[in-house]
């Protein structure tokens, strides 16, 4: 079957994210590393998902990066293009959720798009165009202190209104809790008054999938990967989507490793929980700026441990010790280490043998996929809400067999999701 959506996502956990969603309402779904440079089997696909590192790079690299996907995408001959942000719409005042959107707009000369960074099953719902999660605001919320994308504002209006220069409105829950037509008919509203953003509450799935509805005949949708889950029920009842098939999990056995640089709270207490069963190493951001052996030290260390038992390598840190290292290396550069150093570690474990390998932190899954050589994934079943098991496609992993990989976003999953994705995956 043709290609029926291309989707473009600021960051690798966002796109399997996104890219989970559309498998579990029945599509079969690829997702890239990147833009890709040649040719490149997308198999059976319906549903194709870049992946880019663009959440937290300078505004013209993003913007320059998305237009170059859409580019790719538009190749492919979709109906339909999705732009995947965080449901905490994680920016800075710069950008880069509006200076993309803008730019997507303008090259698909489309004048208007939701706004919807919702996703109610991992808690986030907006409402009167305010961001909560589970129940707090954004801003009370831990994603206060995100170590790079702070947010302190749960306003999504005044949050993008500094990102672009278009106007923006907001569709309220009794609107969209009318259904299809009386969204798309506030939409007519907007678009008359020259709004080419609509912020739209949405308390729940229901309401998603209204939501998805009413944009069936939208060049481009934006949201969090929830906002996706009303789309494929439009290329169903077009007839040209099939009935669903439940996926299934990647053909790949051996050592597992789990691997974690994002700093969130459930990341660190997802850690906490396997250091009680698992082998433990952290990495040391001071031995790293003074040049020692790092990379050869944790692999010797996981070389020595017993294979029938995951090791957990880390260099998440609570907000404290995380604010003492960037005052002391900087921002950018304290995160650069550390996932560089992830990535070549990587690399290490699948030349020992590791041949699943669980990910947490959005910029870490950008370092390991980039140090792993990955070109494009194929998603499986979902371990937790908005992670999957994925298999990476063809042998350009170091030029050996594929790798299971879970790419997990910092603040997702239970305490137990290391272990749970293992024994899902035994």
């Amino acid at each position: 079957m043709a290609i029926l959506l291309g989707a473009i996502a600021d960051d690798s956990t966002g796109a399997t994210d996104v890219a989970n969603t559309l498998v579990k309402e029945g599509m079969r779904a690829v997702q890239t590393i990147g833009v890709p440079d040649g040719d490149i089997d997308l198999g059976d696909a319906e549903a194709v998902v870049v992946a880019l590192k663009s959440r937290t790079a300078p505004v013209d690299e993003a913007v320059d990066a998305s237009r170059a996907a859409l580019a790719w995408l538009r190749g492919l001959g979709p109906r339909q293009f999705f732009f995947k942000y965080c449901s905490t719409f994680d920016s800075t005042p710069a950008g880069n959720i509006g200076p993309v959107a803008d730019a997507l707009l303008a090259d698909l000369d489309a004048d208007f798009t939701f706004l919807c960074p919702a996703f109610p099953d991992n808690g986030r719902v907006v409402r009167d165009g305010l961001i909560y999660v589970n129940g707090e605001l954004l801003e009370n919320s831990s994603m206060k202190d995100h170590p790079l994308t702070p947010m302190r504002d749960s306003r999504v209006v005044e949050l993008m209104r500094v990102q672009t220069n278009r106007e923006i409105g907001l569709i309220k829950q009794a609107t969209v809790s009318e259904g299809p037509a009386a969204i798309a008919t506030a939409v007519d509203a907007l678009r008359r008054d020259g709004v080419a953003y609509g912020v739209i509450d949405t308390a729940g799935n229901e309401d998603l999938r209204a939501i998805g509805a009413a944009a069936a005949d939208h060049a481009l949708v934006t949201g969090g990967s929830g906002a996706a889950m009303g789309l494929p029920a439009n290329f169903r009842t077009a007839g040209l989507l099939g009935d669903l098939t439940p996926a299934t999990l990647p053909q790949v056995s051996g050592r597992a490793a789990v691997l974690a640089g994002s700093c969130s709270r459930a990341t660190r207490q997802q850690i906490a929980m396997a250091q009680k069963d698992w082998p433990h190493r952290k990495i040391d951001v001071h031995r790293i700026a003074a040049g020692d052996p790092v990379v050869a030290d944790i692999l010797d260390w996981a070389a020595a441990q017993d294979t029938s038992t995951p090791v957990l390598i880390y260099g998440s840190a609570d907000p404290d010790e995380v604010a003492v290292i960037q005052a002391q290396y900087g921002v950018t550069e304290a995160g650069e280490m550390v996932e560089g150093v992830i990535g070549e570690v990587a690399a290490g474990l699948v030349a020992q043998g590791v041949r699943r390998v669980v990910v947490a932190g959005g910029e870490t899954a950008g370092a390991v996929v980039s140090a792993l050589s990955v070109k494009a994934l194929r998603i499986g079943p979902e371990i937790d809400t908005g992670v999957p098991w994925t298999e990476t496609l063809g042998t350009e992993t170091l030029g050996g067999p594929p790798i299971a990989l879970a790419l997990k976003s910092g603040n997702f999953g239970g305490e137990d999701f290391f272990a749970k994705a293992l024994r899902m995956h035994p």
